[in-house]
């Protein structure tokens, strides 16, 4: 069965853009929006995420969780998923760190 998507792109390779306008639609630059099926999804997330080169990718879908959706990054970003007892939540990083934790963090305060 078909379900709506969302992949949020930045400074990515052209031909990758190319690539998912043939599936999805793109209503601002970087954003591809579309109603596909899971294996097309999963198809197109494969190719993003093994060419974003010094991008960055996101994507959104519907899923099976608490939330009712869920959520794949591929490339260089501050901001990075965690799984927080079944929910997803959002991470900031300091710049250049990518995802280290920094020994001025108190354990209690990274989420594992």
């Amino acid at each position: 069965m078909a379900s709506m998507v969302v992949i949020s792109t930045t400074a990515i390779p052209d031909h990758v853009g190319g690539a998912l306008s043939r599936w999805l639609i793109e209503p601002c630059p970087g954003l591809f929006v579309g109603t596909v099926s899971a294996r097309v999804r999963d198809e197109l997330w494969s190719a993003v995420s093994a060419s974003v080169g010094e991008g960055l990718a996101v994507l959104v879908h519907p899923a099976d969780t608490e939330q009712g959706f869920a959520i794949r990054t591929a490339g260089q970003r501050r901001r990075h998923v965690i799984d927080f007892d079944g929910l997803q939540l959002i991470r900031f990083t300091a710049d250049g760190l990518n995802g280290a934790s920094r020994s001025s963090e108190t354990p209690s305060a990274i989420v594992k």
